[in-house]
């Protein structure tokens, strides 16, 4: 028998220009990329012409990897944050996905860059810190996934993103939770001074998709002067007590689509604002809501304009305020349209901002410096609403509502807590709470309603003494048109 061939020695160099053979025949051989690269990093600049060559080699990069241990105890932020790099550095023409095997990741905040999708498979969980060293300095960067300035990234899996928000309540009550606030740092002030979830900032192109998110400490989803924002299929759960748990807020962005979400959380749930610029083109379809606070709010912050948005087949459920608009800062809104909408509203502690109104348009001035916006063209067609209390109708003498439409609305009004009713709620700022006799629809300051095919109904009982349809303010309203309009009682 003759001796028996010698192995050949590939050296790390000659190793990485086969390794693109190697795993197409040998798959499980991509394991060993770390480990080589670790040993010999200057062989690192050898892997552009390669996945150049190559490009499908280096799609899927999973955190395990890279060293992380999905066990939920250690921290796998230096993990999860080079492979983020590493999918960015060398997937210049399509999205590299960075993968996360069934396990629990406890993270520091880490930085989602251009070009990478972050693949939070069913089973894993991306485990948000709770420390303030977790995060940093500046207090505006204070989230547990962070993109600046990134262009096709996203966020998708069918996994868990979870800001472990309870660990930040300082107090739990039923009324509202008392929170922590890291002011103390300097870094900013208020009692607001908590991480959000996720955060977007100066990109495009931005894609979250089969996601859930969970119990965010503040915001949860925080779409920042982007361009081209696609969020479906996403479900998130906030803590029904805490205040500040936002939904998903979308500032100074255009060109936005969410469909197909479900949000179940304690403060707003789908939040436009204008702080720095305007905001246009916002489409929401086919979702779900449940809040302690609005379904759907236009501000506080309105700094600047918003324009051209459309809600259509949309459900809220035992909300404290349907759809909102809390305009306080002088920008204008125009052209919003909301479809097909049920809405069931009821009173909540009135802690929290909202008044079971199943719409609500306001445009006060926050304070005596604020400029006073404007409300026009806002269309209202298909609306169901099931409430403990009637529509709110309110601009102000510099800022008037123009050009309402309600549009085959069928609108029932019967009380079923044993909150306090009577309070008409102008927060935040301007009047604050004031005593007020409760209406079907309540209107000052408007030039231009059309109401067309709408039926209101009041039960018997207890909302015998507020069975007031339409409750005018004195020289304030003008140009109204009632077409096909009924209000009457409803038994059972």
């Amino acid at each position: 028998m003759g001796a028996t061939a010698p192995i050949p020695h590939l050296t790390v160099i000659t190793f990485l220009f086969l390794l693109p053979t190697i795993i197409q025949s040998h798959p499980s051989t991509y394991s060993l990329l770390p480990t080589i690269i670790q040993s010999r990093p200057s062989t690192y600049s050898l892997l552009p012409t390669i996945i150049q060559s190559h490009p499908s080699t280096y799609s899927t990069i999973s955190v395990t990897d890279f060293g992380a241990t999905g066990d939920g105890q250690h921290y796998d932020t230096s993990a999860i944050q080079s492979a983020i790099d590493t999918c960015h550095t060398y997937s210049t023409t399509k999205p590299c996905y960075v993968t996360f095997p069934p396990g629990t990741y406890l993270t520091a905040t880490i930085f989602l860059k251009s070009n990478v999708v972050l693949n939070i498979l069913e089973g894993s969980t991306i485990l948000g810190g709770t420390k303030l060293e977790d995060y940093p300095k500046e207090w505006d960067k204070w989230y547990v996934i962070l993109a600046e300035n990134a262009s096709d990234a996203g966020i998708t899996g069918g996994g868990v993103v979870d800001g472990q928000g309870l660990e930040f309540v300082v107090k739990f009550n039923r009324r509202k939770n008392v929170m922590v606030s890291w002011n103390q740092t300097g870094a900013c002030s208020g009692d607001e001074c908590r991480p959000r979830l996720v955060g977007f900032l100066d990109s495009t192109n931005v894609k979250v998709w089969n996601v859930t998110f969970t119990q965010p400490a503040y915001w949860c989803l925080h779409i920042v002067r982007c361009e081209n924002t696609s969020i479906h299929d996403v479900s998130i759960y906030g803590d029904f007590n805490t205040p500040n748990n936002d939904g998903i807020d979308i500032e100074d962005s255009n060109n936005t689509v969410i469909t197909r979400c479900h949000i179940d959380t304690g403060d707003d749930a789908i939040c436009p604002k204008t702080y720095t610029s305007p905001l246009y083109n916002l489409t929401a379809t086919n979702c779900w809501i449940r809040t302690k606070s609005s379904a759907i709010k236009f501000g506080s912050a309105s700094w600047f304009e918003f324009k051209n948005m459309v809600f259509n087949n949309i459900t809220i459920v035992d909300s404290h305020r349907g759809l909102g608009f809390q305009i306080r800062d002088g920008g204008n809104v125009t052209d919003v349209t909301f479809s097909n909408i049920n809405i069931s509203t009821r009173y909540y502690d009135p802690l929290w901002w909202g008044r079971a109104e199943p719409i609500y348009v306001t445009t006060c001035p926050r304070d005596s410096n604020s400029a006073e916006g404007s409300i026009s063209n806002l269309n209202f067609i298909n609306i169901t609403a099931n409430s403990e209390n009637g529509i709110f109708l309110s601009g102000s003498k510099g800022g008037l509502l123009r050009n309402l439409r309600f549009i085959n609305m069928n609108l029932t009004f019967k009380r079923w807590t044993n909150y306090i009713g009577g309070l008409v709620d102008y927060r935040p700022g301007c009047q604050g709470l004031v005593n007020h006799s409760t209406a079907g629809i309540i209107m000052e300051h408007i030039d231009g309603l059309d109401v067309e095919n709408v039926n209101m109904r009041w039960f018997d009982g207890r909302t015998v003494q507020w069975d007031n349809p339409l409750d005018f303010r004195p020289s304030t309203v003008y140009n109204i048109s009632l077409l096909n309009f009924h209000s009457g009682f409803y038994r059972q």
